[in-house]
């Protein structure tokens, strides 16, 4: 018998693995450049553990239920239905996150409910391969315009039609998208990306990522000619990141169509594989961070870019868009940040916008938010006060439409297949999936795990009782906040490995063995605007806990535009806390922190949360509300001279997730 450690080799996985290992799914043509990830069926993976829950409640909340809440758009007169109302995105939104949500869960009335759009959609298809509404209709409020072959729409319904096939396989799909493309490279000469509206100029990427995907199925040609037409009517998003100037002024774009469109130079690296692309992409998530930032993983864009100020909103729709462009990115580059990226997001920034049944959500949030209620606030666009509150409507119904798409496509994207005949977990949450390896052969993975707040995951595999081993591949990301990963294989430590790599497992598997891998979690912080500090642990940020008044408001000002109810929430404990001075080396020995027994089915509420930190604080009485919100955030490190000493106090800090009020960005005050 071999040495164990001969079974099993470890090595940081190829960003360019060869064309043409494995047949098992969908790869790249020539000359399209082959991807280390592969995206399996939308179906092989099946959610556990809360985020199962997750999309149960979306299922139950506003995802399974918005023909209902929100008839005037999503009913029958959709124009995405052939009826003579809205025909631009959100109705299309609405599906782009209704679909995998139902075929994920492969919920009967789910899918009956996206089959007429899907339907409509195929059948609305004319001889010059145009599909879609064909009717001018008004657009968005105040705007009218010649917009009924705006390209933009399109673009959302091509994702939907594409998940549609890969849920599917109605061939159907490949002949109404070819002929669609075929009419985009006749007309795209003529009437520019840009012609209706700028949302398509900036947001093609999506476009394009069909385009690719298409060929993969096709290799038709003429696809990769529309591809490099569609790149050069496309924003230039590899020349601005590079010249590093969009980025770090104000307004200079827009939120949304930035979290869209970020994605573009990967997409198309696909096909021209030079590195400007890639150095466009880091480079733009660099200055992102830097000048816009947040501790949430978001930016501050209100609606247009705004800073980093943590008071400055962040739209749910660029949660969501941004997450997709994440996982997008991870796919084609197997870059451990873009996944760290995602987490973050995912894990914060998302359950904290939306409420516990997934009825209402907030149009902004706010990384220091401590008062949600109908007022004017330091943004770019203010809609009548109602951007911070829960509602259905409430800020712009854009979101109301568009954040289904969040969880079902994160749970599409915890798992791939790989060009060597293998199998990779990149983002982590409970999950089981089913995927063919090594020749064809099926297997099951279950992954057991309370991540984010426990930093034990556990891979259980299982075959067919008739195979008696299989060899291949297993991919692991390790998390460039993880100083060292400890990785078993059937209770045997097998490798320690630092973070930000991915690792690869190669081995002779049987049915029954276990995987362990343990990414041993401590609290850190991060600097961000006036040298305020988030408290980071693992890939959760956290948020003081703040007692909340909440007040829902029967809204008889304006029901029809923002909602005939809205919920606000009133903080009853102060917040305007700063964290003592500690060196780094100190500062994780300064916070406690306490689990809880067991994980609630649904852990992001206050009193629901895993677990919490505790940590000495002293509030700042100079530090007080304006406008409804925190006030000037003080700078640090903070010292009062000549003023009376606040008391040390402890405070309680939760995940931010689990928070509705918080100061997730904390001013530092000396010793």
């Amino acid at each position: 018998m071999k040495p164990f450690y001969l079974l099993a080799t470890l090595a940081i996985f190829s960003l360019a693995p060869k064309s043409g290992q494995s047949q098992n799914y969908v790869e790249a043509k020539a000359p399209l450049r082959q991807n280390p990830y592969i995206e399996l069926p939308i179906g092989a993976i099946k959610p556990q553990g809360w985020l199962r829950e997750m999309l149960i409640k979306q299922k139950n909340g506003a995802t399974g239920n918005l023909d209902k809440l929100y008839p005037l758009v999503m009913g029958n007169r959709n124009g995405w239905l052939g009826g003579d109302g809205d025909q631009w995105e959100r109705g299309p939104y609405w599906i782009d996150g209704l679909l995998p949500l139902a075929y994920i869960l492969q919920d009967k009335d789910l899918i009956a409910k996206v089959k007429p759009w899907v339907e409509w959609s195929i059948k609305s298809q004319t001889a010059d391969g145009y599909f879609g509404p064909s009717k001018d209709y008004p657009g968005e409020p105040g705007i009218q315009r010649d917009n009924s072959r705006d390209w933009w729409p399109k673009m959302v319904m091509l994702k939907v039609l594409k998940q549609y096939y890969d849920a599917t396989g109605d061939k159907r799909v490949v002949t109404l998208l070819t002929n669609y493309f075929k009419y985009q490279l006749t007309e795209l000469p003529k009437n520019k990306l840009g012609h209706w509206t700028f949302w398509a100029e900036w947001r093609a990427g999506d476009n394009l990522a069909i385009v690719y995907w298409l060929y993969n199925i096709t290799g038709d040609k003429f696809l990769l000619n529309l591809g490099d037409l569609m790149h050069q009517q496309t924003f230039d998003f590899t020349g601005a990141f590079l010249k590093g100037e969009m980025l770090s002024r104000v307004g200079t774009a827009h939120g949304v169509n930035l979290a869209q469109g970020i994605k573009e130079p990967l997409i198309y690296y696909q096909q021209h594989p030079e590195e400007k692309y890639i150095a466009a992409m880091k480079k733009g998530f660099a200055d992102l961070t830097k000048y816009n930032g947040m501790a949430h993983g978001l930016y501050g864009a209100d609606e247009s870019m705004h800073g980093n100020n943590p008071t400055q909103g962040s739209e749910l729709c660029t949660a969501v868009e941004m997450m997709f462009s994440l996982e997008s990115s991870l796919a084609i580059t197997g870059d451990v940040d873009y996944a760290d990226r995602l987490e973050k997001i995912a894990f914060n920034a998302l359950p904290a916008q939306a409420s516990e049944d997934y009825m209402t959500r907030q149009y902004f949030q706010q990384a220091n938010q401590v008062s949600l209620t109908r007022a004017t606030h330091n943004f770019n666009v203010n809609h009548a006060g109602t951007d911070v509150v829960y509602g259905l409507l409430s800020g712009y119904p854009c979101c109301t439409s568009n954040m289904h798409q969040g969880w079902p496509k994160f749970t599409q994207n915890l798992w791939y297949a790989t060009p060597d005949k293998g199998v990779a977990a990149l983002i982590y949450s409970a999950s089981e999936v089913n995927i063919k390896v090594a020749n064809n052969i099926p297997v099951t993975f279950k992954e057991e795990t309370n991540y984010p707040f426990n930093e034990n995951i556990k891979f259980t595999l299982s075959t067919d009782k008739k195979i008696k081993s299989v060899s291949f591949p297993f991919h692991l990301r390790v998390p460039a906040w993880c100083r060292n990963a400890v990785i078993k294989v059937n209770g045997r430590q097998l490798q320690e490995a630092k973070g930000n790599q991915v690792v690869k497992i190669s081995r002779e598997w049987k049915s029954g063995d276990v995987l362990e891998l343990q990414l041993p979690m401590h609290v850190y912080k991060n600097t961000w605007y006036e040298n305020s500090i988030s408290v980071e642990r693992g890939p959760l940020v956290y948020g003081l806990k703040i007692g909340e008044e909440t007040k829902l408001v029967k809204n008889d000002r304006d029901p029809i535009a923002y909602g005939a109810e809205y919920l606000e929430v009133r903080p009853t404990t102060p917040w305007n806390y700063a964290l003592i001075d500690a060196r780094r080396a100190e500062f994780e020995k300064a916070f406690t922190v306490q689990t809880k027994a067991g994980l609630k089915a649904y852990p992001w509420t206050a009193d629901n949360a895993p677990l919490q930190l505790t940590v000495k604080a002293r509030k700042l009485p100079n530090w007080k509300m304006y406008n409804d919100m925190a006030g000037p955030l003080p700078f640090s490190v903070t010292y009062n001279e000549g003023t009376g000493k606040q008391p040390d106090e402890d405070i309680v800090l939760l995940p931010y997730g689990c928070t509705r009020l918080r100061i997730s960005q904390f001013p530092v005050i000396a010793k």
